[in-house]
């Protein structure tokens, strides 16, 4: 009786194995499709706070002002800058002007500063919030709303 064949043991860890190296495939596949998500205050989603973001800004001889007015501090601004016919830049206000506070803007407080050479020439401005968040394994993160929560300056 010469019988040739794996024996129940092998067959049963090679078993195993496949079922483990499958899992794992099939877990970085699904984690592929969700996105870290950024959060804010006590765990709201940051992509949500953005529709609460609220600011007063004005722009009057080459000087910016730019008051927050809501619950919700902003770290930082992305200025989309239209010199018109459909063509803009973007640039963030902290790559502007050195004055930017570091923290950003707290409830209640204002900025004014200097931004007349990045804007020269231009038709108008939208000013983009910044936010800054924790993701789920604490590290600090920023995130850019989108320009329907900006506010549009005509210059």
């Amino acid at each position: 009786m010469d019988k040739k064949g794996v024996s129940p043991v092998i067959a049963t860890v090679l078993l195993i194995g496949v079922v483990i190296a499958l899992s794992i495939i099939v877990f970085f596949w699904f984690k592929s499709f969700t996105q870290e998500t950024i959060t804010k205050f006590g765990g709201q989603n940051i992509q949500l706070s953005c529709g609460d973001v609220t600011f007063d800004a004005r722009y009057s001889s080459g000087s910016l002002e730019i008051s927050d007015t809501g619950n919700i501090p902003i770290y930082n601004f992305n200025l989309q800058i239209s010199t018109g016919g459909g063509s803009y830049s973007t640039q963030a206000i902290t790559d502007i002007t050195t004055t930017w506070p570091s923290v950003g803007l707290n409830q209640g407080t204002a900025y004014s500063g200097d931004i007349s050479s990045a804007v020269s020439g231009a038709k108008s401005i939208i000013l983009i919030p910044v936010l800054r968040g924790v993701t789920s394994s604490g590290q600090e993160k920023v995130y850019v709303c989108g320009s329907q929560y900006g506010k549009t300056i005509s210059l």
